[in-house]
């Protein structure tokens, strides 16, 4: 029955749609997303909120959570995937979630199956990685393809493997430390405009943000 709804509701919003950057071949529930906001078909996104001029390409799953502004999420990427007990007799959803896909349950228990992730403005995401539920991605920070999050993950830090590992910073801990304070991320279009063409050097860019 909630698949015939969740198709009904994507059904009426194709008009809509149509006028927008979100593919009518994209499945979104229960979501706030900005109008902005680019999805690829195959996408399916529960729960969640992204925020301006992120884009998110074909076939990720994004559960839960949070997503900031000037995100570049690529495909095949999964993000805040639900956890199973391993301190209780089974780990089967059936013995504590009345939400499942095998539809039974045989007893509801308090278990948090979906912890918010959270992931900061300017964000990459490289193709087919994989970001653990719970997890916080500072503002900046790179995640390499193929890559396995299971830790929280520091601004501006570019990071992969499996599970993923620090490769290096992005700037020297000054910088980080300057660009942060700025929040460019909340500049209106107007500003956007105008600074966009410092955006290429750190140094030049600074000059110009505390020139107002």
């Amino acid at each position: 029955m909630r698949n015939i709804l969740l198709i009904i509701k994507v059904l009426l919003n194709i008009p809509k749609r149509l006028f927008s950057k979100v593919s009518v071949f994209a499945v979104i529930d229960k979501s706030k997303i900005d109008h902005t906001v680019a999805i690829l078909p195959g996408s399916r996104i529960y729960w969640s909120t992204i925020e301006k001029y992120t884009y998110v390409s074909d076939h990720c799953w994004i559960i839960n959570t949070s997503i900031g502004s000037f995100c570049s999420i690529a495909g095949n990427v999964m993000i805040g995937g639900g956890k199973h007990p391993l301190n209780f007799v089974s780990t089967s959803p059936v013995f504590y979630s009345k939400r499942n896909i095998l539809k039974t349950c045989f007893a509801e228990v308090n278990f948090e199956e979906y912890k918010r992730t959270l992931i900061g403005n300017d964000v990459w995401i490289g193709s087919n990685a994989f970001i653990k539920g719970g997890v916080s991605i500072g503002h900046g920070a790179v995640i390499g393809a193929y890559s396995v999050v299971t830790k929280d993950i520091e601004p501006y830090s570019i990071v992969a493997g499996n599970p993923a590992k620090l490769i290096r910073k992005r700037f020297d801990d000054i910088t980080i430390e300057k660009l942060i304070k700025s929040q460019w991320w909340n500049y209106s279009n107007e500003i956007l405009k105008k600074k966009a063409a410092h955006f290429h050097k750190v140094d030049e860019f600074f000059t110009f943000h505390e020139s107002g």
